[in-house]
């Protein structure tokens, strides 16, 4: 079947950010018959869902993992109306993350849960009352995930439907209600085993992570309805463009956003920083919350809700990225969040003491590193106040850049011995680096943290007394993430559909057809 655009409403709208949530919006905005266009401050699609290139490497900037990657989630039908993993290839990696110790003791977080449930209980026998509990909550979790009906692309659910829906919902919500009330970081500390403890806390980076969302994402890579996208974070962007772009959308590149325009109590449009003024009928904001808010609209539509959340939530922590490309190849498991090894004393690493090294080895994707040589990545929490204060000086902070590079690079030396020798490329990006890209605020990669706190919030996707616009991404959904951008774009189309009386709809794009260009 063709894809079919709704009928013409004869309304305009206008994105602010051609992340994933402004594709989202855009797409499905189209796919409803009103008339898109977005405005970028970057040359490229996909906002904090990024890769780049240095010397025939990618270094992929966002993706461990994607949910709905498979078709064992109800999320894979967001991704195919996107036109984002038709004909794509979908890795499933080995293990979910690899934690070591200085005597050569090994925990992997393998995506067999049978499997992960033996070693756990090898390493830590007197826990394994509690691992029995762990691992069968991840397995009922599993299995509403695939009790649940496929989703209709129309919304039209016949009675069976339905009932199955409220059962497996209502089992959904037992487990929510029991693992869901606690952080991974405190569920951690109920093991006696002290490795055991600091395995299951490292995995709840960046912090706070509700003991619920953990155990669904074990599920869901052991189901394969997780995976990694072949070619990475970019080029998965850049198949949503193609696909906004095939249902008649428009993206202007390097065009940032100054204003919002306001006329009485509506937004009317936007300015840009060249000082062209554009028009429409509704606004959305995919961009960096703050600064919509308190910079494009100068703060004026706000309440205590609102700035409670930006004087008070916790922001997921900034990262400091390291790629290197290296000249060897590697035999290691495949892994979503890589190998933790620990180093024989504290280092400070771009401000922070460190610990670990957590190295990401991309030995699954043959795309992103010549033949033969392979992309490293190291991902270190951050601070931002450091790398700004070092920005004021240009040389300082390339030379910070610099030490940091050097510091990993020697760091992994000592766990893979002649790697020093063998790295072609390297390559930093800073917390500041991601906000001059971005704009988000502080360079933070997902908003606000995931607390147990956060993930009650339901944050609305409008501002008191402005009428004609809406907030969607990361910003108004605590944790972010792509699955949470796709939702909040579509979210915002079906709401003002239901406004303007219309039927949402959305559909999925036939193989034949024909690129967009």
């Amino acid at each position: 079947m063709h894809t079919q655009r709704g009928e013409s409403s004869g309304k305009s709208i206008i994105i602010i950010g051609a992340g994933i949530a402004g594709l989202s919006a855009g797409c499905y905005a189209q796919m409803n018959g009103y008339r898109t266009r977005i405005f970028e401050l970057h040359s490229i699609p996909g906002g904090m869902c990024t890769s780049w290139k240095r010397k025939g490497y990618t270094i992929d900037g966002c993706f461990e993992f994607l949910m709905g990657a498979g078709p064992g989630s109800n999320f894979h039908l967001f991704w195919q109306e996107l036109g984002a993993v038709q004909g794509r290839q979908i890795i499933h990696v080995d293990e979910w993350t690899r934690v070591e110790w200085k005597d050569g003791t090994v925990l992997a977080f393998h995506t067999d849960m049978d499997r992960l449930e033996q070693d756990m209980k090898k390493l830590a026998p007197g826990d394994a009352a509690l691992i029995d509990e762990m691992i069968a909550a991840a397995w009922a979790y599993a299995g509403i995930v695939h009790l649940l009906p496929p989703l209709k692309t129309r919304e039209v659910m016949g009675l069976s439907d339905v009932l199955k829906m409220m059962f497996t919902m209502s089992g959904f919500m037992k487990l929510s209600k029991k693992w869901g009330e606690f952080s991974l970081e405190e569920f951690a500390q109920r093991f006696r085993n002290p490795r055991l403890r600091e395995a299951i806390t490292l995995n709840a980076m960046p912090g706070y992570l509700p003991t619920g969302h953990w155990l669904t994402n074990l599920a869901g890579i052991e189901s394969k309805s997780i995976g990694y996208p072949l070619g990475g974070s970019l080029e998965f962007a850049k198949a949503i463009e193609q696909r906004y772009l095939g249902l008649g959308g428009e993206i202007q590149y390097r065009a940032r956003v100054e204003k919002v325009l306001v006329e009485g109590d509506r937004a009317v449009g936007v300015r840009l920083a060249d000082g062209t003024e554009h028009r429409a009928d509704i606004v959305i904001s995919a961009g960096d919350g703050r600064t919509t808010i308190f910079g494009m609209l100068d703060g004026k539509y706000i309440n205590d809700d609102v700035k409670g959340y930006y004087d008070n939530l916790p922001l997921t922590p900034p990262l400091l990225y390291i790629g290197l490309g290296v000249a060897r190849t590697f035999d290691e498991p495949s892994s979503a969040f890589g190998t933790s090894f620990p180093l024989d004393e504290p280092v400070p690493i771009g401000g922070q003491e460190v610990d670990r090294i957590p190295v990401h080895i991309y030995n699954f994707d043959p795309t992103l590193a010549p033949e033969g040589k392979t992309v490293m990545r190291v991902k270190l929490d951050s601070d931002y106040d450091y790398w700004n204060r070092l920005r004021q000086e240009p040389e300082r902070y390339k030379a910070a850049k610099e030490e940091a590079a050097k510091q990993v690079i020697g760091l992994l030396d000592r766990r893979y011995p002649g790697l020093a020798a063998q790295v072609e490329m390297y390559d930093v990006a800073t917390p500041v680096t991601f906000e001059r890209y971005t704009g988000s605020w502080q360079g933070s990669y997902m908003g606000w943290r995931l607390t147990t706190q956060a993930a009650k919030i339901q944050m609305s996707k409008t501002l008191p007394g402005l009428g004609s616009f809406y907030l969607v991404g990361q910003w108004v959904e605590p944790g972010g993430g792509t699955p949470a951008a796709v939702m909040s774009g579509r979210g915002a189309i079906q709401i003002i559909c239901k406004k303007d009386k219309k039927q949402f709809v959305a559909e999925v794009p036939s193989l034949d057809a024909e690129p967009a260009g």
